[in-house]
């Protein structure tokens, strides 16, 4: 169902106050042919509201010969900033760079981030993005969910359907979506709300097994039948079920790259606001399937790279797996149990991010 304009410009506007967007910032709105146009209108408008200098940059798409699917986070290779010098200028430049066209894992976006360039992302549906808008009690949820992470050496997965997984941590940093960015160089997505961080570099050992209503993206497809993937020191070395598992090695292999087959990011969600159900509602081509990466009590997991992290990992290939009703342990405690997040260690987390 459509938005009007007066909502997602309030929606907007409370993302910015979040950002701490102030008077005579600059901000530069980055777009491409896929934007969304009230998306885009209302960011500028809102923005001009809050007495912001805007500014909109809008480069051409790449990599579209290459990606086997028109999901922006299909194909990671090279970016529109890719050696155009002149556009990472104005964006470094930038206070705040509002990311509507999906800049994502690569060293231009790290360059910008540097000089301390604030980037939100957002590339959802209008009205996704406004039953999403971030609060403040978005943000104390997720650093109670990053308190339970920090300083763990294993989180441990395992699932009814036979996912036994364990991942030693520790050599790389925890990570918070909370859907806006509060402090100089931060990168956040809105829609989001969850805590992730990346498994120690070849130590992700078992195996994963994907039941009926888990989800692949980006092929924004419902697991229908069992998919058994087996890690070893790092890497998932077999695939094995049906047709679905059939497909979803064939497209890995598409990318003729060991290191996709590399256990990336892994965390769990804690969006009360998002669905498992959205994702059959809407086009392939509408949505990222934040609703599915970000719903409380997913376990997530992620192929692929891992220099979002400081890792040297860059390969093209980008997969995200959210997957229900497993029981996630850090350490010896359990944060997500059949699916659900264990609420009162939250509440304990919420209590201590808000004194």
């Amino acid at each position: 169902m459509a938005v009007s304009d007066t909502d997602l410009i309030r929606a907007w506007t409370q993302v910015l106050a979040l950002s701490k967007l102030r008077a005579g910032d600059a901000v530069t709105v980055l777009t491409s042919d896929h934007t969304h146009p009230q998306t885009l209108r209302c960011a500028i408008t809102a923005a001009t509201m809050l007495g912001a200098c805007v500014s909109r940059l809008d480069l051409p798409p790449v990599n579209g010969e290459k990606s086997l699917s028109r999901d922006t986070l299909a194909y990671l290779g090279t970016t529109p900033l890719t050696g155009n010098r002149a556009a990472i200028a104005a964006l470094k430049a930038s206070d705040l760079v509002l990311d509507l066209m999906t800049l994502l894992f690569s060293p231009e976006q790290h360059e910008i981030l540097a000089g301390g360039t604030r980037i939100l992302l957002a590339v959802e549906p209008p009205e996704v993005l406004l039953r999403m808008v971030p609060t403040m009690a978005d943000y104390h949820r997720v650093q109670a969910g990053v308190a339970l992470l920090e300083g763990r050496k294993e989180m441990r997965v395992t699932s009814p359907g036979g996912t036994d997984l364990r991942c030693p941590l520790g050599d790389y940093p925890v990570t918070a979506e909370y859907g806006f960015v509060d402090r100089p160089g931060r990168w956040d997505h809105w829609p989001s709300g969850f805590a992730f961080t990346w498994p120690n570099e070849g130590g992700a050992q078992g195996r994963i097994v994907l039941a009926k209503g888990d989800v692949l993206l980006p092929m924004k497809s419902y697991v229908g039948e069992a998919i058994e993937l087996t890690v070893e020191h790092g890497f998932v070395t077999r695939i094995e079920g049906g047709a679905e598992a059939e497909l979803l090695g064939e497209y890995i292999e598409s990318f003729a790259d060991p290191e996709a087959y590399a256990i990336s990011h892994i965390g769990w969600g804690l969006q009360k606001r998002a669905y498992w159900s959205t994702l059959g509602l809407y086009d392939r081509e509408a949505t990222l399937g934040m609703d599915a990466r970000a719903v409380s009590g997913n376990f997530l997991f992620s192929l692929g790279p891992n220099n979002e992290a400081g890792g040297s990992r860059t390969t093209a290939c980008h997969i995200d797996i959210p997957m229900r009703r497993c029981d996630v342990f850090v350490d010896a405690l359990q944060v997500v149990r059949d699916g659900k997040v264990v609420e009162e260690l939250m509440a304990a987390g919420e209590g201590a991010a808000h004194a």
